[in-house]
């Protein structure tokens, strides 16, 4: 008798059990899908009440299933609060010491990345190079403060960090004979920044992709290009580089005039008016632009080239603002800018 009313208890346990199991799972599954419904601001709202319920329902479920099992609660947590004021009188001090290490690691690491921030704001060649270094160095305080952060707690906490140095040595080695491609992206990284391949703020392309590098890490390169597109490259992939801002840049506009026109008026007018177009854009434009001469006899028109000097990666709004300014010259002075045509001959 008493072994029947044993097994009644354990399978009504079992079955309490599982009913809260799947109601927990429900509650779970209905707050991720009232997340779906809302925007990304309300979902926060709402994103943050409904891990409170259920936070509240697990731990309300946990003790109330251990109740069910005949757990000693009362005598759980009156052990638990005996030992923990105990630990925390024992371990203050400990504690302290491992928050003032970590609170001297955050603040070091916020100064270096201040520092950071404010160099580099001029697209000088000079002030690209430190921002570069700092770039750089950032990179390695990080991963090195954080090392040496972690060993100062375990050292506080009274780890001997001597055999963990020495298995850090061992398995540094095991880790560099197998880990080769992320040593390869290392050094690679070193010699880009060394030998001075690019800076932070260089336009380059690499790998088919063309943009400015905003970022210079022990393992990675980050560019972006001038649709808001960031790739992250290796800094091991990174072998074919154009670097486009080592010197100034030229505008390049191609043009066509009519074969009845005078070339040579048509290119010493160009040359006598494009200096003025360099007035508008006095801060971009180095040198006075010119027309170069004839480049092409096309079907239906003498092609000719002007050009204009400016700062570096400065010359694609140069170009769009020079057509601009030659057709107004042409128009003005009633030169032809032909359109395909096609010459028939009728036959007599």
């Amino acid at each position: 008798m008493f072994i029947k009313i044993l097994l009644a208890n354990t399978l009504h346990n079992v079955l309490l059990t599982l009913g809260i199991v799947i109601a927990l799972v429900g509650i779970f599954l209905i707050s991720h899908l009232i997340n779906l419904k809302y925007s990304k601001k309300g979902r926060s709202i709402i994103l943050g009440v409904s891990y409170f319920i259920s936070f509240i329902a697990l731990v309300g479920s946990t003790v109330f299933l251990l109740w069910t099992w005949n757990f000693p609660l009362d005598q759980y947590f009156t052990n638990l609060g005996t030992n923990l004021s105990s630990v925390l009188a024992d371990s203050i001090g400990l504690m302290v010491s491992t928050a003032l290490v970590i609170f001297i690691a955050l603040f070091v690491l916020k100064i270096a990345k201040l520092s950071i921030s404010r160099l580099g704001n001029k697209p000088t060649a000079s002030q690209k190079r430190k921002k570069t270094i700092a770039k750089l160095l950032q990179s390695v305080l990080k991963y090195g403060i954080w090392l040496i952060t972690i060993l100062i707690v375990l050292s506080i906490w009274g780890v001997n960090v001597g055999p963990a140095l020495a298995g850090l040595g061992i398995a540094g080695l095991v880790i560099g004979l197998g880990a080769q491609k992320f040593i390869n992206d290392l050094i690679n990284g070193l010699f880009i920044i060394f030998e001075q391949h690019f800076d932070v703020g260089d336009i380059i392309e690499t790998n088919g992709f063309r943009g400015e590098v905003t970022d210079i890490g022990l393992k990675t390169t980050k560019i972006k290009n001038w649709k808001g597109e960031v790739k992250i490259l290796a800094n091991g992939e990174i072998t074919d580089v154009l670097n486009c801002s080592r010197n100034a840049s030229i505008a390049i506009v191609d043009f066509g005039v009519a074969y009845g026109e005078n070339i040579q008026e048509v290119i010493d007018l160009l040359n006598a008016k494009l200096p003025d177009f360099r007035k508008l854009f006095s801060d971009i434009i180095i040198e006075d632009p010119q027309c170069l001469g004839v480049m092409e006899l096309s079907d239906s028109s003498v092609n000719l080239r002007a050009i204009a000097k400016t700062l570096n990666n400065q010359h694609y709004a140069i170009e769009r603002n020079l057509r601009t300014f030659i057709k107004h010259i042409l128009d003005e002075n009633g030169i032809e800018i032909p359109f395909p045509q096609v010459v028939v001959h009728e036959a007599k």
